[in-house]
């Protein structure tokens, strides 16, 4: 059966859920597909049985604070389904989803793409072995089941989650033996510039401040400086290897390692639509190129949240009010003069909260063995290409990206990219002496998800729905 919607938005996280609640008081007909079974995204991931509980506590008050937004939009009345994967989105605003091995067409007026940030891919030799995971996905686990890492446990790289993790982790009783601190020297000198925006957002830098104490109180070792890492093990992870700025290197025993090098947009639904994007200095990323109120260069498409720029949760919710009101307003529910009044304390709420972000940006910027990753490093996992492969192809005949996709197969995995997009991205960069740019970046093509071909022919499209 074919359904029609005025609009469906892609992502129950908090921008995904704050334009479903203000979209449905204009009494648009609203539906919302997510891959988990919970609203919440990555964020607020299972908000709602955590809600109430010690582990709530301990993952701290901007988490817990999603309870009240999940309740919000669960009352909404917009239709949510979730365990639904979106496959393809065309041009003429048709969803295809898949669920429980079925698939389907929805039709929609507007689409807002709410698919949230990734962690930026940092591949190092080793990061293979199982043992060795993203901090992202430690805190997943201890938001599931309270799970923490047992054993030698060694963190990697930079960031607020990676800070926030340990705090949490040290929190419910678990150890970190240490820190392998990736941050480039005089990381506060290059935040000076940034002063009145530190000033806006010393809340969140007070937050650091005390995660930072209760690591250094918990015993883990912080260790500055360092430049690069290798994991070792047969079968599973068991040593890893540092090297500090000096040249000193040093081995020490690891059950597990933890990485964690910033996040960036999720952009693989909105590339492969054709989005217009650009390449984000500050944040050393593609960025969807958006209005004023969210919508995208393609006509009834609009993106929310971190999808749009890194700016976390708060600013995501704001986000998906706006595309919500910009939505309205297309439609002919608001006319501009009330569309304006409605979204200006909105616009200066989320000018407020994004003030901390360049000043965060200058004190975590991409570490340089992201840009300059040793030949023995895997880079794209799926097809088990190094980077001295791609480095052989790329400084042969100057190939594009999508020209030594062809060559090598990198990137034709089941991740289609989304792990070695921005490697190789940077490796063909600096192989042909130029900078990176919107331009270096994988074609993608659906589907988005593997099906199967017997789900591809149950497919039917009523076209009468497209009049």
């Amino acid at each position: 059966m074919n359904r029609k919607f005025d609009v469906v938005i892609v992502g129950a996280g908090p921008a995904g859920m704050s334009a479903a609640i203000k979209l449905r008081t204009f009494d648009l007909s609203v539906l919302v597909v997510d891959e988990q079974p919970e609203p919440g995204g990555k964020l607020w991931h299972r908000v709602e049985s955590i809600a109430g509980t010690s582990l709530a506590h301990v993952l701290g008050k901007e988490y817990e604070s999603g309870e009240s937004v999940a309740s919000l939009f669960r009352g909404s009345g917009a239709t949510y389904e979730p365990n639904t994967q979106v496959w393809q989105i065309d041009p003429s605003l048709r969803v295809l989803l898949r669920r429980d091995g079925e698939v389907e067409s929805v039709k929609a007026k507007e689409i807002i793409v709410a698919t949230g940030a990734l962690e930026r891919p940092a591949p190092f030799p080793g990061w293979t072995l199982p043992g060795v995971m993203p901090v992202g996905g430690a805190q997943l686990l201890l938001k599931d089941s309270r799970q923490i890492p047992q054993g030698p446990t060694w963190v990697a790289g930079s960031g607020p989650l990676l800070i926030l993790y340990m705090a949490q982790v040290i929190k419910v009783g678990g150890e970190i033996e240490g820190w392998l601190d990736t941050s480039a020297p005089g990381e506060w000198l290059r935040t000076l510039r940034w002063f009145k925006s530190v000033f806006k957002g010393r809340k969140d830098v007070l937050k650091g401040l005390l995660w930072l104490n209760q690591i250094k109180r918990s015993g883990t070792k912080r260790i500055r400086g360092v430049k690069s890492f290798h994991a070792y093990g047969e079968g599973r992870l068991h040593e890893l290897e540092y090297t500090l700025a000096n040249g000193l290197t040093k081995r020490v025993r690891a059950n597990a390692l933890l990485v964690h090098e910033g996040v960036v947009p999720s952009i693989h639904m909105t590339q492969s639509l054709g989005l217009k994007h650009h390449w984000s200095h500050q944040q050393s990323c593609l960025v969807p190129s958006l209005d004023s109120w969210g919508a995208s260069s393609l006509a009834g498409i609009s993106v929310a949240g971190d999808g749009a720029g890194i700016g976390g949760g708060q600013a995501a919710c704001v986000r998906g009010e706006i595309v919500a009101l910009g939505i309205a307003m297309r439609i002919g529910l608001l006319e501009q003069k009330s569309a304006d009044a409605l979204v200006s304390p909105l616009r200066k709420k989320l000018k407020n909260l994004l003030s901390i972000r360049p000043m965060l940006d200058a004190l975590y910027p991409p570490p340089q063995r992201l840009i300059f990753p040793s030949d023995e490093t895997v880079v794209c996992r799926c097809e088990e290409i190094t980077v001295g492969d791609i480095r052989r192809v790329a400084s042969m005949a100057s190939p594009g990206i999508n020209q030594l996709k062809a060559f090598t197969r990198a990137g034709m995995g089941p991740c289609q990219g989304r792990q070695c997009g921005y490697t190789i991205a940077n490796i063909i960069a600096t192989e042909q002496k130029r900078q990176v740019n919107e331009n270096d970046f994988y074609r993608i093509r659906p589907p988005l998800k593997p099906i199967t071909l017997g789900e591809l022919v149950s497919l039917k499209i009523d076209e009468e729905l497209d009049s």
